[in-house]
């Protein structure tokens, strides 16, 4: 790769994972608009100021736009205004995207709808990879999009140019938690021999939801806000990681400068201290969750909540104060009040005390044991099916509290 002797400056942004069009939760603004499609479309219009207000070179999208392949009106309507709007606030830095797995349609007959952004002088890369040259900046960028029926390249980057960008939606090996669902798995799967990050001056990767470096040179930047189905599980490793959250990535090609801008949150995620409810009467553990609520800084208002109960009998789940949990509810956007049965004792052969086997543990062993298909990943199996029995249990937990209101109230 070619280099002057003294490079100006290259300054890249990039960001990833916008999905915009998000839903959860049943919350709806005054307009009737999802409250977290609100929020995403917030996150991301914050992104754009500050975007411009770097004012980089050049700016790379490495995927899943849109949180759907058909997405809303207004998520596109979004979309299409503040690209304009970058675009027009940097008319001189090229703007490349490349679909993600959110992004690209199953079948060759349907269009990506990010095509529309070509008419905004966006460059996109939708269902083959394609080399973007812009010779003003002496840069080239390979973008590579993650599409079923695609040409998978050769990671090549071109010797003409002095800066050469990767820039692709896929996984990197051995950098994705084996629990994420098959449904939110891309269909590129890259290894650290194939990448060859060394030869790039720098890899933009998108589809991992939490900052990452996998290179000196190769990130992933993450997702613009918490918008995949373990939410919970990206905060843990952004907080273990000693991360600030979501945000996007500002790397200078010339001196290797590179700074991690973190963005603030639209919906807070609280995760109140475990309660634990062994030995406790209903009543102690509806004090112990009253405690546990009402002394959290800045109250649960409008913000996105969970509380897990361990140890609690399902006869004392039921005899919580509902009423209660259902003002919780009100005021929080959501509160999502977990609760785990006790482990039982039983004796072995010889009157020791052994621990029952749980249902998580039984689901476990049957899996492991369970015969397969050679094409299917056991290990994947396991973690998918342990996440279903959490999700199933955790819907068993929600739906108590309004059943046991219905009764009292006589609905």
């Amino acid at each position: 790769m070619r280099r002057a002797a003294a490079d100006p400056a290259m300054r890249l942004v990039h960001l990833s994972d916008l999905h915009l069009g998000f839903r959860q939760y049943q919350r709806l603004t005054p307009t009737g608009v999802n409250q977290r499609e609100y929020d995403v479309s917030r996150t991301f219009g914050r992104v754009v100021d500050q975007v411009i207000a770097r004012r980089p070179d050049v700016v790379v999208v490495a995927g899943d736009v849109f949180h759907a392949v058909r997405p809303s009106n207004p998520a596109i309507l979004f979309a299409f205004q503040q690209l304009a709007k970058l675009r027009a606030a940097l008319p001189d830095a090229p703007v490349v995207m490349v679909a993600g797995n959110h992004d690209a349609p199953k079948t060759s007959e349907t269009g990506c709808i990010l095509r529309l952004f070509r008419e905004l002088g966006v460059h996109v890369a939708d269902d083959q990879p394609q080399r973007f040259d812009f010779p003003g900046h002496d840069l080239s960028v390979l973008a590579v999009p993650d599409a079923p029926n695609m040409q998978r390249p050769a990671f090549d980057p071109d010797p003409s140019a002095r800066w050469n960008v990767l820039l692709v939606h896929g996984e990197v090996e051995g950098i994705l938690p084996k629990d994420v669902a098959p449904v939110d798995r891309a269909v590129i799967e890259i290894t650290t021999e194939e990448l060859r990050a060394p030869e790039w001056s720098y890899v933009a990767l998108g589809h991992y939801h939490v900052y990452r470096e996998v290179a000196p040179n190769a990130y992933y930047s993450g997702s613009i806000d918490y918008t995949s189905a373990n939410a919970w599980g990206e905060r843990d490793e952004e907080r273990a990681a000693r991360l600030p959250g979501k945000g996007f990535v500002e790397r200078d090609l010339a001196t290797g400068a590179h700074t991690f801008h973190p963005i603030p949150a639209s919906r807070e995620l609280v995760e109140l201290p475990e309660v634990s409810a062994r030995g406790m009467s209903a009543a102690e553990v509806d004090a112990a969750i009253r405690s546990a609520v009402e002394s959290h800084p800045g109250g649960i208002e409008e913000r996105v909540v969970r509380l897990a109960v361990r140890d609690i009998p399902r006869h004392i789940a039921r005899e919580l104060d509902h009423r209660m949990l259902r003002e919780y509810r009100r005021r929080a956007l959501h509160f999502h009040l977990l609760t785990h049965k006790p482990d039982v004792q039983r004796r072995d052969a010889s009157g020791a005390p052994t621990r029952r086997p749980s249902l998580p543990d039984i689901v476990r062993e049957k899996l492991r044991t369970r015969l397969l298909p050679s094409d299917v990943d056991r290990d994947a199996l396991v973690a998918l099916g342990l996440r279903y029995l959490e999700e199933a249990e955790a819907l068993v937990a929600v739906e108590v509290a309004p059943a046991a209101v219905a009764a009292e109230d006589g609905e």
